[in-house]
């Protein structure tokens, strides 16, 4: 009996010295192992909350093989601080810290510590507004105009989406605008300019995360398609150096378009893709600047889950 209470105790105190120093894959296992859970049964806690991931990526998970990294992903880790009765953030700050000791790979101010952090925000912003992950809505089409001012600022963006619904009832999208470093969300506005009426709106300033719902004139019935266009104005930020669009889940096609003030042209452009906000950058192809519409832009014919983006170099 004193051997079980003795095994108990070191079993705790290798987790609390896990939780403390990291990294990730030793706390989630110290953690597995002081619950005394199999995978199977962490996974079948995990449904329970909404979220699927298979056993196969928790043993990755706590061997260290692989990183949670899709938002889905990131959606399990804080799962799994509840249902391993572990402190809020605890794990989900080991991450952020993996991120600090390796060679950053994302945008100035985009690192994947931020964009783990601006996740945790998200989820909140869209718990508020009562907004499942994908909001019963599949995109078949998304036409995104992004606009750079004189002063090299993100001046704002516009998108023309075209959707399917897939359950009965959707009457609302939630569109989500990430400001880059240093902006300010509570200068931003939302334009609802088609098919659509500006809703409810959240801020969160440290992230620069603003979401928006756009309130649709009709309850659409599964398969039922829309259309709607949709705007955001910030120029709140200093100088952008490109534009990323995340997905968390494949779909239709998605084209950027990137336009500069005639005073603020950029001495090259490419396109680069990215599995993932932790993964290393692929796929990178240069852009030629058209002269007269002062304007690159990508076209994806059918998204994956990650990354794709636009990235510009100023003189």
């Amino acid at each position: 009996m004193r051997h079980g209470t003795q095994h108990a105790d070191v079993v705790t105190a290798e987790l609390d010295t896990a939780l403390r120093g990291g990294p990730f894959h030793v706390a989630l296992r110290a953690a597995i192992a002081a619950r005394g859970l199999p995978l199977q049964r962490v996974q079948h806690h995990l449904s329970r909350y909404g979220v699927k991931v298979g056993v196969t990526s928790l043993s990755y998970w706590q061997q260290g093989a692989r990183r949670p990294q899709r938002p889905e992903s990131l959606r399990a880790v804080r799962a799994l601080e509840e249902i391993l009765q572990l402190p809020d953030e605890s794990l989900i700050r080991l991450l952020a810290k993996a991120d600090e000791r390796s060679d950053p790979t994302g945008p100035a101010g985009r690192s994947y510590r931020s964009l783990v952090e601006a996740s945790g925000v998200l989820e909140r912003l869209l718990a508020e507004l009562e907004s499942p992950v994908d909001g019963g809505l599949h995109t078949i089409g998304h036409h995104e105009r992004v606009h750079i001012g004189a002063h090299r600022e993100l001046l704002g963006r516009e998108s023309h989406h075209i959707v399917r619904a897939h359950k009965d009832g959707v009457d609302r999208y939630v569109a989500i605008h990430h400001g880059d470093p240093g902006c300010a969300p509570e200068r931003m506005a939302v334009r609802a300019l088609e098919n659509c009426r500006t809703g409810r709106v959240r801020r969160h300033h440290d992230t620069g995360v603003f979401v928006a719902e756009l309130l649709f004139d009709t309850r659409l019935r599964a398969g039922d398609t829309f259309l709607f266009r949709y705007g955001f104005e910030d120029g709140t930020a200093g100088a952008s150096s490109e534009y990323v669009r995340g997905f968390s889940f494949a779909g239709g096609q998605y084209a950027l378009q990137v336009r500069f003030a005639e005073q603020a042209l950029p001495i090259r452009c490419h396109q680069f893709t990215q599995h993932s906000a932790a993964a290393p950058r692929s796929g990178r192809q240069e852009l030629t600047l058209s002269g007269r519409h002062r304007s690159v832009h990508l076209v994806e014919p059918r998204v994956r889950s990650g990354i794709v983006g636009i990235g510009w170099d100023w003189d």
